[in-house]
C-alpha cells in the first residue's frame, strides 16, 4: 500500500529591486500527522468483516446468517474474503433448537467472555469434509480444510436434527493453519476426522490449546499437537500425535507401534491474546503471561494469569489504511488491531516498543508489495503477534517477518519473550509469490506457538497444467521461496511448527538451546530434476530440518519429514534430518515417510530406514538420537 501523497502548499514570491525580479521561492508546509483515532470502548468499530451476536439476537437470525457465510466460505480455499464473527457473553440455542455452526476458510468464530465459560453455544462448531469429485459426492477428505480459528467458548454438544452418525461427535476435520483455544467442550466426543462422510476421509494436522475437552478420535489425523489442555481420553492417530502438558494424554511408552510422543510439562508457553467484554460492557484485550513448566488450562482456577489492555489503547486498523498510519500509531506505543482483509503492504510495518500487541481478525491478511518485508519486530521484549497471516507478492521479498535485529541485538527478557501465535505465511497459492525466507528469527528468547509456513503445492495462479504436473515446472520457476524458517537466535522454542515445500531448507536453526515439540514438513513436491534438488556440495537434496553445524544443544520432540516428488518420483533427498552428531543435539521421536513419489535415503545422519515406493504410508522412525 502506498503511503499518502504529501500535499505541497506551494507560494510564489517575487521582490523587485527596480526592474530586475529578485527571486521566486516554492515554499512547502510538512504534512501534518493525523491525531490518534479515537475508540468507543463499549461499540469499537471492527468494520463490516466482523459480526458481533448477543444473546438478545434470534437464534434463527443467527442461523441464516452463519449458514449464509458457511456457504460462501466453505469451498473459498483462494479467495480473499476474511470474516470474524464474535458472541457476547449468555447463552446461545438450546438442547432442542440448537445453534449448529459451520466453520468456513478464513473464519474466526470466538467468544467474547473472560472466561470460554462465559459463553455457551447449544449445539457444535464443526467442520466436515469436503467432496471434490463426482458433483461433491465422492473424494471427500479434509486435506485442504486450513485457515480457520475457534476460541473463547463452551460448546455444550447438541446435535437435534441430524443423523445418528452426526449425533455422535462435534468433529473438527481439518488439516493446517487451523486452530481451536481455550474451548470447553461437553455433551459428545471429538472428532478430528469426518468419519460421517464417504472416503477416503484423509486429515492432516492441527492444533489445540488451553481447552477442556472430552474423549478425542484422533482417526486418520496424520500429526497433530495438543498443548497444555486437558483431555477425557484420546484414540488413534496416524503418524505422529504429540502431547504437551497436557492432563490426561496417552502413554508414549509404546512408541512407535502407537503414535504418541507425550511431554508431562511445557517448557515455555504463552496463550494467544483474546477480545472479551467486562461487567461494565468495555472491550479489552486479555495479554496471559507466559508460563514455565505448566500443564493444564490457563482459566481451570479463575482468570488467565496476564494483563488486559483497554480497546482504547489500540489502533484499530481496516483495509485501506496506510502502513504510515499504522507505523505513526506503533510509534505512539499504541498496540494494533488488524481487522479482518487484506492488507498491501509496501513498506515495512515496524513493531519497536516493548510488550505490543499485534492482534489479527479473522485471518487478516499482509500481502508483500513490491519485494516489501511486511513486518519487522525489533528487540524487544514481550512483543505479541498473533492472528496473522502473511503473503508473499509478485515480486521478490528479503523475509516475510524478520524478528530481532540481524547483526545481534540486545538482551531480552527471558521470561517475557517475544511470541508468535498462529502466524502463518504463504509463497504463492491465491496469486504467485517469491520470497527468500518466509520467517527469520534473530532475537534470543522467541516464543513461537503454533505457525504454518507453507510455500503453496497448487493455487490459482494460472500456471499451464500440461507443463510438468499440475504446472509444477512453472510452480518451480515461479512461486520461489527459499527457506522456511532461519532460526539465528539462542533460547527459542517452538510449539507447534509446520513448515512445508521450500526449494532449500525448510528449517535451518542455528542458535543454541532451540526446543522444538512437533516439527511437520513435507520436502517440495516440485523439483524438475535431481539437479535442482541437489545441494552446491553434491549432497543429495536439502533436509526438511536441519540444525546447524555449530549448534551445541539442542532439542527436538516429535517430528516428520514428507516425500511426495510428483513433478520427478526419481529424485533422491539423503536426510530428512540434518544434526551436528554431539550429545547436546537430541532428536526424539522423529520420522520420514514416502506419500508415494520420491525417496529419504535415511531419516537422519545415515541412520534410518529408507521411505520410497516399497512403504508407502509406512514411517521410517528412529526413537532417539543419538541413541542412548
Amino acid at each position: 500500500m502506498a503511503t499518502p501523497v504529501h500535499r505541497r502548499a506551494v507560494r510564489l514570491g517575487a521582490v523587485a529591486t527596480g526592474a530586475a525580479l529578485i527571486a521566486t521561492a516554492l515554499l512547502a508546509t510538512p504534512a501534518v500527522a493525523a491525531p490518534p483515532r479515537t475508540v468507543d470502548p463499549f461499540h469499537p468499530d471492527f468494520g463490516a468483516n466482523v459480526t458481533v451476536y448477543s444473546p438478545d439476537t434470534p437464534v434463527a437470525q443467527i442461523r441464516t446468517e452463519l449458514d449464509a457465510l458457511n456457504a460462501q466460505q466453505v469451498d473459498a480455499e483462494m479467495s480473499t474474503a476474511r470474516k470474524a464473527v464474535y458472541f457476547l457473553p449468555g447463552q446461545y440455542g438450546t438442547a432442542a433448537d440448537p445453534l449448529q455452526i459451520k466453520v468456513g476458510y478464513y473464519t474466526e468464530i470466538a467468544g467474547l467472555g473472560a472466561s470460554p465459560d462465559d459463553v455457551t453455544v447449544n449445539g457444535g462448531l464443526e467442520v466436515y469434509n469436503r467432496c471434490l469429485a463426482d458433483g461433491g459426492t465422492s473424494n471427500c477428505l479434509a486435506l485442504v480444510n486450513f485457515w480457520r480459528t475457534i476460541s473463547n467458548m463452551h460448546v455444550a454438544v447438541a446435535k437435534a436434527g441430524q443423523d445418528g452418525c452426526r449425533q455422535s461427535a462435534n468433529f473438527w476435520a481439518v488439516s493446517q493453519a487451523v486452530s481451536m483455544r481455550r474451548l470447553d467442550i461437553t455433551g459428545a466426543n471429538v472428532s478430528l476426522m469426518d468419519y460421517c462422510t464417504a472416503g477416503p476421509q484423509y486429515a492432516s494436522g492441527g492444533f489445540i490449546a488451553d481447552s477442556r475437552l472430552p474423549f478425542v478420535v484422533s482417526g486418520s489425523q496424520q500429526q497433530w499437537l495438543t498443548r497444555n489442555s486437558e483431555v477425557a481420553g484420546w484414540s488413534n492417530g496416524v503418524w505422529n500425535q504429540v502431547f504437551s502438558g497436557v492432563v490426561g494424554a496417552p502413554s508414549d511408552a509404546n512408541f512407535p507401534a502407537e503414535p504418541y510422543t507425550t511431554i508431562g510439562r511445557t517448557p515455555i508457553s504463552r496463550e494467544k491474546p483474546y477480545l472479551y467484554v467486562d461487567a461494565d460492557g468495555r472491550y479489552n484485550v486479555r495479554v496471559p503471561a507466559a508460563q514455565r513448566d505448566s500443564s493444564g488450562v490457563s482459566w481451570s482456577d479463575g482468570a488467565t494469569a496476564g494483563r488486559s489492555i483497554p480497546i482504547t489503547d489500540f489502533f484499530i486498523a481496516k483495509p485501506g489504511d496506510s502502513v504510515q498510519e499504522i507505523n505513526n500509531a506503533l510509534s505512539r506505543g499504541q498496540n494494533l488491531i488488524l481487522t479482518p482483509g487484506i492488507y498491501d503492504i509496501a513498506k515495512t510495518i515496524t513493531v519497536k516498543h516493548p510488550d505490543t500487541v499485534v492482534l489479527g481478525m479473522g485471518h487478516a491478511t499482509l500481502t508483500a508489495v513490491g519485494g516489501a518485508v511486511p513486518l519487522e519486530i525489533k528487540d524487544n521484549s514481550g512483543v505479541v503477534v498473533a492472528g496473522v497471516t502473511i503473503d508473499a507478492g509478485t515480486a521478490l521479498s528479503p523475509v516475510l517477518l524478520r524478528v530481532g535485529n540481524p547483526n545481534g541485538g540486545k538482551k531480552l527478557d527471558a521470561n517475557d519473550p517475544i511470541t508468535l501465535s498462529d502466524v502463518y505465511f504463504r509463497v504463492g497459492g491465491p496469486h504467485i509469490g517469491k520470497a527468500t525466507t518466509a520467517l527469520e528469527v534473530n532475537a534470543d528468547d522467541v516464543l513461537i506457538d503454533h505457525i504454518w509456513v507453507w510455500r503453496g503445492d497448487h493455487g490459482v495462479e494460472g500456471f499451464d497444467p500440461n507443463d510438468g504436473v499440475n504446472g509444477d515446472n512453472q510452480r518451480w520457476a515461479t512461486n520461489t521461496g527459499t527457506n522456511g524458517v532461519i532460526v539465528n537466535g539462542d533460547n527459542v522454542t517452538a510449539t507447534g511448527l509446520f513448515v512445508e515445500h521450500f526449494q532449500k531448507y525448510n528449517t535451518l536453526w542455528n542458535g543454541d538451546n532451540g526446543r522444538v515439540i512437533l516439527y511437520q514438513n513435507e520436502l517440495p513436491y516440485d523439483p524438475p530434476t535431481q539437479a535442482d534438488w541437489t545441494q552446491p556440495n553434491g549432497a543429495l537434496g536439502y533436509p526438511g530440518y536441519k540444525v546447524g553445524d555449530n549448534v551445541k544443544t539442542h532439542r527436538l520432540d516429535g517430528a516428520g519429514v514428507y516425500v511426495f516428488n510428483q513433478n520427478n518420483p526419481s529424485i533422491l533427498t539423503a536426510n530428512g534430518f540434518e544434526a551436528p552428531q554431539n550429545p547436546g543435539v537430541q532428536l526424539h521421536h522423529i520420522m520420514t515417510v514416502n506419500l508415494s513419489a520420491g525417496t529419504v535415503q535415511h531419516v537422519v545422519n545415515g541412520v534410518g530406514g529408507q521411505a520410497d515406493n516399497t512403504n508407502t504410508g509406512t514411517p521410517q522412525f528412529v526413537v532417539n538420537y543419538p541413541a542412548p
